[in-house]
């Protein structure tokens, strides 16, 4: 049976993906997810979870960290990604590394091509008590992760990037340069952010 995960942040860069996959050969295909919007809704207690960052400058430490999530949306909304073959040991890994999400089946909601090839689709979406509708109005996103998620669009096209941004819900959250402070990083989880 063939596996995929729909990436629609930091993992679509074939780096990212690469440190946790344990392999180089990561191809990223384009899809769309339908009836989702895309939203920096991931909530991180920045000062109790495996790694704790501090503001580069004065060293302040915020409380919360946010991270991209998709939620249901309207029948108009949808949100761009990339696919990305996975086999069952290696959604074990993912599994691993998105710790603050659960995997849901999405086959149905992505477009038949280039999903066809593929038995079976899931994504990652925040846990209820990880997931914050309106966040703290103190939690703050890691711009190194925005960046990252950014670059990883542009990597797959000017298009891409342009509907990235188009359906992504940015909020107001305050965008930090950030440093790791502490941690003890589960393997194939990103540093950076």
């Amino acid at each position: 049976m063939s596996v995929a995960v729909f990436a629609y942040g930091s993992l679509v860069s074939p780096a990212s993906a690469a440190a946790t996959l344990g392999r180089d050969d990561i191809e990223a295909t384009p899809a769309a997810l339908a009836g989702r919007r895309r939203s920096f809704t991931l909530l991180r207690d920045n000062r109790a979870c495996e790694k704790t960052f501090a503001r580069h400058g004065d060293d302040w430490v915020p409380d919360h960290v946010l991270a991209l999530n998709i939620a249901e949306g309207g029948s108009d909304d949808s949100v761009n990604g990339a696919l990305l073959a996975v086999s069952e040991a290696e959604v074990e890994r993912l599994d691993r590394r998105e710790i603050r999400y659960r995997r849901i089946e999405v086959t149905a909601l992505v477009g038949s091509d280039p999903s066809a090839r593929f038995d079976r689709i899931f994504a990652y979406v925040a846990r209820p008590e990880h997931h914050a509708a309106t966040p703290p109005a103190d939690a703050v996103v890691i711009a190194a992760y925005e960046g990252a998620v950014e670059d990883a669009f542009a990597g797959l096209g000017e298009r891409e990037l342009a509907c990235y941004r188009a359906s992504t819900d940015r909020g107001s959250a305050e965008r930090i340069d950030a440093y790791l402070l502490s941690g003890e990083i589960p393997a194939g989880n990103p540093r950076r952010w």
